[in-house]
């Protein structure tokens, strides 16, 4: 089997979900995901319990050797051998996974730098347009963003011979309130920390402090404190919670406008995370008008189509399609 055609594990590691998968190269060059699963953090005490237990669930199917190999993709930046990362429930230390799971080779990327490897793999049917009347996308970079446990977001180059990825840490990002009612829960948060991050409020967690940060300034105590709760409110009516989850579509269309201007991109991709529990709340907010409402450049961003992913195997096959370049870049050479 040449090292193109090896197979190696890939991995998406989030805050609340682990998706593991033993892949492969497929004939087109293509990762294909030859077993999958998907595993609740919390329900391990860290990720070496939990990849131990996808190899002995799945070794006896392949080999030992296949499972040598990983491709990580996780929130957050690698330092002095560490994933440095808030939203994860537990530490990720590079040496204690080489060792416990005996690795030949480990990498470690950015989440959202493989989501935007990923969103170059997928078919048309995997994405949801949500800017009607607007799908053709000029040659240029994209844009991939997602609201989950925090908010990740990062520029793909298409270049002839691959794809260039830039990661970011846009979640950590200062706040920018575009409305009266926004300055006012930015005020109100800044009562916690004088930073305000862009993800305290656009992510899971986030929804729920744009919840509770109506209802303090409206006196009135919060009744909701998951996000699945505060969306069933709001479709059931609930004021505060529909507030809530129409601001939160709202704020989510001016960060996108916002991260497309700084990196010039010509389509965007929004990865999972909340997003799809709230899509059909889009249409009724001002997601669109404020991910225009740029001055100058609303007409630009007039023509930048946004789709939405609906594929929960994004992280892992963007961690294989950068690992399967990644291979080509050097030759094909194993260690």
């Amino acid at each position: 089997m040449s090292a193109a055609r090896q197979r190696f594990v890939a991995a998406d590691v989030g805050g609340t979900n682990a998706r593991i998968a033993l892949v492969q190269s497929g004939d087109d060059g293509r990762p294909a995901v030859l077993a999958y699963r998907r595993y609740p953090c919390g329900d391990y005490p860290g990720l070496g319990a939990i990849l131990a237990d996808f190899v002995a669930g799945h070794a006896a199917g392949f080999g030992r050797a296949d499972f040598e190999r990983m491709a990580i993709a996780s929130a957050g930046v690698v330092l002095d051998g560490e994933v440095i990362n808030s939203n994860l429930p537990w530490r990720i230390v590079l040496g204690d996974l080489r060792r416990e799971l005996a690795l030949r080779e480990l990498h470690v990327i950015n989440d959202f730098a493989a989501a935007a490897y990923g969103s170059q793999q997928l078919a048309p049917a995997d994405s949801r347009l949500l800017t009607p009347g607007v799908v053709q996308a000029a040659p240029g970079p994209a844009l991939v963003i997602g609201p989950g446990t925090g908010l990740g977001a990062a520029v793909c180059l298409p270049q002839p011979r691959g794809l260039v990825v830039l990661p970011s840490e846009a979640g950590m990002a200062a706040f920018a309130p575009g409305t009266a009612r926004e300055i006012e829960v930015l005020r109100w948060l800044q009562r916690r920390g004088r930073h305000v991050a862009t993800e305290q409020l656009l992510s899971g967690p986030g929804l729920r402090n744009l919840y509770e940060a109506l209802c303090a300034l409206d006196g009135t105590p919060p009744q909701l404190h998951a996000p699945a709760a505060i969306s069933d409110a709001a479709r059931r009516g609930d004021a505060l919670a529909r507030e809530a989850v129409l601001g939160f579509c709202a704020l989510l269309g001016s960060v996108i406008g916002d991260l497309a201007m700084v990196s010039s991109a010509q389509v965007v991709h929004v990865a999972g995370g909340i997003v799809p529990q709230l899509a059909d709340f889009l249409p009724q907010s001002d997601f669109r008008s404020r991910l225009v409402d740029k001055g100058a450049m609303r007409a630009v961003l007039e023509r930048v189509p946004v789709w939405l992913i609906e594929n929960e195997r994004l992280g892992v096959i963007g961690a294989a399609s950068w690992y399967l370049q990644h291979l080509r870049e050097r030759g094909g050479a194993t260690p």
